[in-house]
């Protein structure tokens, strides 16, 4: 089965089209794998949510999804991030915000964990191992018994070994997963920080027992001006151009 990985898609509704495309166009999918904060951020979190939807699909809850759906205080979030939690807060609709607090920390399926940040914290923690000390990396592994965990929310796609060996994914890369247990993040859909702005994406194979990085551009511009009219803060537009 081939299943189509996202992560931090953050209400980017252009994004999402063009990688849903750019995955139908290279030999397709059957599944949808999520792993997180589908909202936030961008100006297009019903349509976000109706897209993922659409799909055969499983999801884990990010801290944007908890923020809107008012089960994460926003306190800690930085003023951009609060106004931007607050304002898709008041644009759910019932069965939206129920769909997001349905969705669990952590999910296991197809030989992989899903979880948001971490195995150890799936909320908030995020899966830096070359900032980590050795044993908080021994740690999240120790904490999955899948041969892989696909994690979010840093929007930095690379692949760590059980060794601490990390690998940075580019576009086209392809990593079997048949071997040695490894944790992935396949970067972000909605609002890329490697400074790469092209949508970022992964497939897992399950047969192949392989994973591969995608990269796709959108309408950067379109996204920016539905930012705009929604006023939404202009730090977060602008930073979409630059993948940062």
């Amino acid at each position: 089965m081939r299943c189509l990985v996202v992560a931090d898609v953050h209400s980017n509704l252009e994004a999402l089209r063009a990688v849903i495309a750019d995955a139908e166009a290279d030999g397709g999918f059957e599944r949808v794998l999520c792993l997180g904060d589908v909202v936030g951020y961008g100006p297009d979190p019903s349509e976000c949510l109706a897209l993922l939807r659409s799909y055969p699909h499983a999801a884990v809850a990010g801290n944007h999804d908890l923020a809107a759906i008012g089960e994460l205080s926003v306190d800690t979030f930085n003023p951009a991030a609060r106004a931007a939690a607050l304002w898709t807060r008041h644009r759910l609709t019932p069965d939206e915000q129920a769909y997001l607090r349905a969705n669990p920390l952590r999910h296991e399926e197809s030989g992989a964990t899903l979880v948001h940040g971490t195995p150890r914290e799936p909320v908030w923690e995020y899966f830096l191992p070359w900032l980590m000390p050795p044993q908080v990396t021994d740690e999240c592994f120790s904490l999955f018994d899948t041969p892989l965990c696909l994690l979010g929310h840093s929007h930095l796609p690379f692949a760590c070994d059980e060794a601490g060996i990390v690998t940075p994914l580019q576009p086209g890369m392809t990593l079997a997963v048949d071997g040695a247990r490894t944790i992935m993040n396949p970067g972000s859909v909605g609002q890329p920080r490697d400074g790469d702005p092209r949508a970022a994406y992964a497939v897992y194979d399950t047969e192949a027992c392989s994973l591969t990085h995608h990269r796709v551009p959108y309408d950067i511009e379109r996204t920016q001006l539905k930012m705009a009219e929604a006023g939404l803060p202009d730090s977060l537009a602008v930073r979409l151009s630059f993948g940062r």
